[in-house]
């Protein structure tokens, strides 16, 4: 990646846009810059500024080309809480972001689960061939992996970092086994920074390449 030319769609003013492809450089030279997983990897490690996330950093299913065809077929994203859809860009795509936080909110009171995993039960019927970026609920992975475990959902990507301690790392090990595209992790760590990093860069490449075609 050349920093020089790099475009930030978050960086809306020129000294925004400085210190982004500074650390750019700065983290390509800790995490490397081989290839697009390399670039979600810089990312993550600016949003948490921990390099040691770029180690706990897992790929499978050529999850980049598989989120820039969904981005390309304006397919929605879904994420777990609002705090996600508030940092996922709407620039450079015209994907809609919808939470699943509150769409299940009257089967989470009758089954006493979460509503986050209630809402991605609700929405099950539109989430194939959808972007699913989850960063804070495990129980929602949990739910998205059932799902994908019976064959009755296919997204065409998920991010699923979820944070915590409790089935965190269980959800994450859990996704990395089935056969989705997918950006994850290892360990307790993730959250939205992590989830909104990997998936706004998803959507950076997006647009980037849609310029050049």
């Amino acid at each position: 990646m050349d920093e020089k030319n790099y475009s930030d769609l978050g960086a809306t003013t020129p000294q925004a846009l400085r210190i982004s492809r500074e650390s750019r450089k700065l983290i390509s030279q800790m995490v490397g810059d081989r290839n697009d997983e390399d670039r979600i990897r810089q990312r993550c490690v600016i949003a948490t500024g921990d390099p040691e996330i770029a180690a706990l950093m897992r790929f499978s299913g050529d999850p980049v080309p598989a989120g820039l065809q969904a981005l390309q077929d304006g397919a929605t994203i879904y994420v777990d809480i609002r705090m996600v859809e508030a940092g996922v860009t709407r620039k450079g795509h015209q994907s809609p972001i919808v939470p699943f936080i509150g769409q299940g909110d009257e089967m989470a009171r009758e089954l006493g689960i979460t509503r986050t995993s209630a809402g991605v039960l609700a929405l099950k019927e539109k989430l194939s061939g959808s972007i699913v970026v989850i960063g804070n609920a495990p129980t929602a992975l949990m739910a998205l992996c059932q799902m994908m475990e019976a064959g009755e959902v296919r997204p065409a990507l998920v991010i699923g970092v979820p944070v915590g301690f409790v089935e965190a790392a269980e959800s994450k090990e859990r996704l990395q086994k089935i056969p989705v595209p997918q950006v994850s992790n290892q360990g307790t760590r993730g959250g939205t920074p992590i989830a909104v990093a990997a998936m706004n860069e998803i959507i950076n490449i997006y647009h980037e390449r849609s310029k050049s075609r």
